[in-house]
């Protein structure tokens, strides 16, 4: 019997499956916290390096400075067929340095399934490993592979502040973008919330709070009544949140506050709703007109929907796992990505096509390694089908 490509592809996945198993753990011991410049520095040589190491060294390399956040590296690899696909993955994580040495490894899932874990091996180190493992399977096939261009960034989790500017650029050059972004339990994400962080300021009058308390006016109390409001503003049922995350203010138990900030993290499916929660947010009035309220409307990442331009993508995607032997779906969800500025460009964008496990950001955060060589063979054979310009 005649192994077809899509077999024979999932097949070279399975034999590679624990170098880049390796590869993966390489990255996650290596951690790169958000707020640690040097750590990402040399996390970013460290991603490089493995890079040339799997590929070669790239056709054009370019490392973009990121000042008070990590660089973003563009690596560019020329291909044997036509079309030209961004690779986009962060190599930032939430965890603080240090984490590693605490960290409780989670060895068996519920169902009985191998789990392996670590700082950011979720979200997303898997997921860069096996981008990069995707695009030598897919030019060991044989068959003609699209130019790829691989984007790593390191201030992801802290709304792409640098590297926004790189990723528009270099989505509107290519003809299709995967982001490497976990699956949620294996479906791809076709549809993201926009999310905004937003600081509210409160500005009073202090004064001595046994003496003279009439004579100030509270921060810490306007603020209050403004959270409750801003909180009362959400509509999950139209997929908008809210939530205070961070409060802090005041000078002494004994001062009445004359300062007092709030951060609060807002979460949008749609522009309308964008425009609603400006709106609502700015009406709000406190109780002690003395206190002055100020908004920082910080809207970080616009929604994602699936554009017409990602519809025949997915397609695209959808065949591929059909040619390895299995259903891909499609999902909507609640966190933002850098997958968000790129749909909001009306460019063909995929999100959700790197690891397989749970807990994003939580201690427990693991992936199931026995599906790493299906997600790298999805991600190599849809290379292979994008060596030509994607059309609608």
């Amino acid at each position: 019997m005649t192994t077809s490509p899509a077999t024979a592809l999932a097949a070279r996945a399975q034999d590679v499956s624990s170098e880049i198993v390796a590869d993966i753990l390489t990255l996650v011991r290596h951690e790169t916290s958000s707020y640690d410049l040097p750590a990402l520095a040399a996390g970013l040589d460290l991603l490089r390096d493995l890079t040339v190491q799997r590929l070669g060294r790239p056709d054009h390399e370019q490392r973009h400075p990121g000042g008070e956040c990590g660089d973003t590296l563009t690596l560019t690899y020329t291909g044997t067929g036509a079309g030209h696909v961004a690779l986009v993955g962060h190599y930032d994580t939430v965890w603080p340095t240090g984490t590693l040495a605490d960290w409780q490894q989670p060895e068996v899932s519920e169902d009985g399934r191998a789990k392996l874990g670590g700082p950011g091996i979720f979200d997303m180190k898997a997921g860069l490993a096996q981008g990069i493992w995707a695009l030598r399977l897919a030019r060991e096939s044989g068959a003609p592979v699209p130019t790829v261009t691989f984007l790593f960034n390191g201030d992801e989790e802290i709304g792409s502040l640098s590297s926004r500017p790189v990723i528009e650029e270099v989505a509107q050059r290519v003809d299709a973008t995967l982001v490497l972004e976990p699956t949620a339990q294996g479906a791809v994400k076709t549809a993201r919330k926009g999310t905004g962080i937003f600081q509210v300021t409160a500005t009073g009058i202090e004064s001595h709070a046994g003496l003279a308390p009439q004579e100030g006016a509270s921060a810490i109390t306007a603020l209050s009544e403004f959270v409750v409001a801003a909180a009362a503003i959400a509509a999950p049922e139209k997929g908008t949140t809210i939530n205070t995350g961070l409060i802090k203010g005041g000078s002494g138990v004994n001062v009445v506050a004359g300062h007092a900030t709030a951060g609060i993290d807002i979460r949008v499916s749609s522009e309308a709703e964008q425009a609603r929660v400006d709106a609502e947010l700015d009406a709000i009035e406190v109780s002690d007109p003395r206190v002055r309220i100020e908004i920082d409307h910080a809207w970080n990442r616009p929604p994602m929907t699936l554009n017409a331009a990602s519809r025949p993508l997915l397609g695209l995607a959808r065949e591929t796992a059909r040619a390895q032997g299995r259903d891909l779906l499609d999902t909507a969800v609640g966190g933002a990505s850098d997958a968000n500025f790129v749909a909001a460009l009306g460019r063909p964008v995929l999100c959700g096509m790197g690891a397989v496990g749970n807990g994003a950001h939580a201690q427990g955060e693991f992936i199931h390694p026995d599906t790493v060589p299906a997600q790298t063979a999805l991600v190599a054979g849809l290379l292979g089908r994008l060596a030509r310009p994607l059309h609608g």
